[in-house]
C-alpha cells in the first residue's frame, strides 16, 4: 500500500513538473492593433520567403547551444526600416518558444513587423503582427504608407470589457474585443488613431488623408 502511494505521488509530481515546464515554455502576448505594431516596429516589409535553415545562434548562460530558423526573404517593399533592403529574417524554432512559421514556396506574400536586435539582424516572434498580404484590408494597405507613422505619437488602449475608457485627450479605446469578439475587428481593420489640430487623438477611418480638423471616426 504505501509502495502504491509513493508511486502515485513521484507520478503526480512529474506531471506536475511537466505542466510547469509547459507553462514557462507557452507564447504569450497582448494583442495589438496594427498601428501599434508598426509605430513599436524596427522593420515593417512587405516580403515573400523563398527558403529556410536551422542555424545556430550562440549559447546560452549554461553553454546550451541556440538554435533559430533563418528565412531567406524577398523583399517586395519596405514601409519602416533601415536604408539597405532586409534579405533574411530570425525566429525561434518551434511556436512555444513564440517562433513563427513562413510558408516558403515563395508565392504567399506577408506584411512582417520585427526588431532589429544587438546582432544587426532582424527577429521576428509570434508576438509581432505577421499577416498573409491578401489578407490585409484596403485600410490597412493604405495606412502603411504614411497614416500609421503619423499617429504613433498617439495611444490605443484596449478595451476587453465594459466598461472602459480613455484616461486622456491622446488615446483612442480600441474596442474590437467587446463589439467584434475578436483582435482583427472594425477598428483593426478600417480605423487608425490619428492626432487632431488640438493635439488631441481620434479614430479616422477613410482611404483619404484626414483634414485639417477631421471628425472623430469621419469617412470621407
Amino acid at each position: 500500500m504505501t509502495w502504491t502511494m509513493n508511486s502515485c505521488f513521484v507520478t503526480l509530481a512529474v506531471l506536475f513538473l511537466w505542466r510547469v515546464e509547459d507553462m514557462a515554455e507557452a507564447c504569450s502576448c497582448s494583442p495589438a492593433h496594427p498601428q501599434e505594431a508598426f509605430c513599436s516596429s524596427d522593420v515593417v516589409i512587405r516580403a515573400k520567403a523563398v527558403g529556410w535553415q536551422e542555424v545556430d545562434a550562440g549559447n546560452d548562460v549554461y553553454g546550451n547551444p541556440i538554435k533559430r530558423i533563418k528565412y531567406d526573404i524577398k523583399q517586395m517593399k519596405m514601409f519602416k526600416g533601415p536604408s539597405q533592403d532586409i534579405d533574411a529574417i530570425y525566429t525561434a524554432p518551434s511556436s512555444a518558444m513564440c517562433g513563427v512559421t513562413l510558408e516558403t514556396n515563395g508565392k504567399k506574400e506577408y506584411l512582417i513587423t520585427g526588431k532589429v536586435e544587438k546582432d544587426g539582424l532582424m527577429h521576428v516572434t509570434l508576438c509581432d503582427f505577421i499577416k498573409p498580404w491578401e489578407a490585409m484590408s484596403p485600410i490597412q494597405k493604405k495606412s502603411l504608407m504614411q497614416r500609421y507613422e503619423t499617429g504613433c505619437d498617439c495611444k490605443i488602449a484596449r478595451c476587453s470589457s465594459i466598461p472602459c475608457m480613455i484616461s486622456g485627450p491622446m488615446e483612442c479605446l480600441w474596442t474590437d474585443w467587446v463589439t467584434d469578439k475578436q483582435v482583427n475587428g472594425d477598428q483593426a481593420q478600417h480605423y487608425a488613431c490619428i492626432k487632431r489640430s488640438d493635439d488631441s487623438c481620434a479614430w479616422y477611418r477613410g482611404a483619404a488623408p484626414p483634414t485639417k480638423y477631421f471628425l472623430d471616426i469621419e469617412d470621407p
